[in-house]
């Protein structure tokens, strides 16, 4: 499958879109998101920790991180970076076989597929405002009828968890 790194600025039926105004310099927020000890720290909805977190910061390294709910359920999403151009850009892809069957009943409860989210791709813009920072956040999904299902799982409350604790953290890391 040939993966695009660069999106348009439309929202297809296939992609996921989330934007948030982080008060924080950029270069500060490009390190929280390639930073595994800062990374760990807000990546998840709020209640959750991620125990493994390994990032290898370049085009074709890996990243590996797991996500733990607060009842103990673990989350793997491994992938590739396919760019990363410090401090405005992240293009990497997003794998979460290893994710639970319950999990990927939920994405396609036929289980037509061993891997039924498939493999997404996300890209994450950073943009300097004057010294707070616009991310943005577009994640294509495999089909329309992955990013349906997704979507009634909770994909933009999850994100919107996740970018909460990111804004804790920068006021954290700001007043150090």
């Amino acid at each position: 499958m040939t993966i695009a790194p660069n999106f348009s600025n439309s929202v297809g039926n296939d992609e996921f879109f989330i934007s948030r105004v982080i008060n924080a310099p950029r270069e500060l927020v490009f390190q929280a998101w390639t930073d595994p000890r800062h990374l760990t720290q807000w990546w998840g909805p709020k209640g959750f920790d991620n125990p493994v977190c390994e990032l290898d910061l370049r085009p074709g390294g890996r990243h590996r991180i797991t996500m733990r709910g607060p009842d103990g359920t673990e989350y793997p999403i491994t992938g590739e970076f396919m760019e990363v151009t410090p401090p405005s850009l992240l293009v990497m892809t997003m794998d979460c076989s290893g994710h639970p069957a319950a999990w990927h009943d939920m994405i396609d409860p036929q289980r037509t597929t061993a891997n039924p989210a498939g493999i997404m791709l996300q890209t994450v813009s950073f943009e300097d405002l004057d010294g707070k920072t616009r991310v943005s956040i577009r994640t294509r999904a495999a089909t329309p009828a992955i990013l349906d299902a997704m979507k009634k799982m909770g994909i933009n409350e999850g994100w919107s968890g996740s970018l909460d604790r990111l804004d804790a953290l920068m006021a954290t890391l700001q007043a150090d």
